[in-house]
């Protein structure tokens, strides 16, 4: 039995408690929507009002983190809806209340966008350094180094690649879409259950200070696989841009099988 913090407990961060709560864990949660504490508490949650803000955690941020022993760090940047957040800041902001609390050990949330898009769709190791280009990707690199590098716990940090599951699939977001580029590059992409699955394994295992890049390890080609799901989901086929090169990349989740001893459940 292990008592875990879990900053974030929304789409993933929720059936992720669920099934640690099943696995005989005691959870904490939070959620910046206070008409999401009664959702939590019902669901045997600890629940907790946190926001992470660019001047420091607003809420109960020392109970929340106290008694715990695991911290789970899933909050999304937020930066496509609003490009001016400032996540790092966020970050360095929650580290010293992580510093003080009980937390030994922390799983950062992140995502596969560290590794930029590039022609030739390179093979994405875990020792392929984060080259992103965009705004996201790199304040990604930089609180994982913030994480990672600090000496008072000890951080994985988890890259998924994009996350697919019950009532979520990225083709309903590119359905009815035009010019969408990089038709030819490789899909990267996860269901919610193998990340609720690779996050336990992690936890069973004691697998810490770890890098680790988690992706299906099967990369259909993106105009050949967002189409046929949009014909099996009954949606308007998105509409392509071959006219230019087609950039992407191709991660790699041998090592997170090794490491883990995982098997992927869920077929793209």
């Amino acid at each position: 039995m292990t008592k875990i913090s879990i900053l974030g407990t929304g789409w993933l961060g929720l059936p992720l408690a669920k099934a640690l709560i099943a696995s005989g864990n005691i959870i904490k949660g939070s959620t910046t929507s206070e008409n999401r504490l009664d959702i939590l508490e019902k669901n045997n949650i600890d629940p907790y009002h946190i926001t992470l803000t660019e001047n420091g955690p607003n809420g109960d941020i020392h109970s929340f983190l106290n008694h715990s022993e695991l911290l789970i760090i899933n909050v999304p940047p937020g930066l496509r809806r609003d490009p001016t957040i400032n996540f790092v800041a966020k970050i360095q902001h929650l580290i010293p209340y992580i510093e003080k609390s009980t937390i030994k050990n922390v799983i950062f949330v992140s995502s596969t966008s560290v590794f930029a898009e590039q022609e030739g769709f390179p093979l994405i190791s875990n020792k392929t350094l984060p080259n992103a280009t965009s705004n996201a990707g790199k304040q990604l690199i930089e609180a994982e180094q913030l994480l990672q590098q600090n000496k008072n716990f000890r951080t994985t940090l988890l890259r998924f690649a994009g996350l697919f599951g019950p009532n979520r699939h990225p083709a309903q977001m590119l359905s009815r879409r035009t010019n969408i580029k990089n038709p030819n590059a490789p899909v990267n992409l996860i269901h919610l259950e193998d990340c609720i699955g690779i996050i336990k394994k992690i936890i069973e295992t004691s697998t810490w200070g770890q890098t680790l890049n988690a992706s299906h390890p099967d990369h259909p080609i993106k105009v050949d696989y967002y189409s046929e799901v949009c014909k099996q989901m009954g949606l308007p086929f998105p509409d392509y841009n071959f006219e230019t090169t087609s950039k992407g990349k191709t991660v790699d989740s041998k090592n997170i099988m090794k490491v883990l001893d995982y098997k992927f459940r869920f077929k793209l």
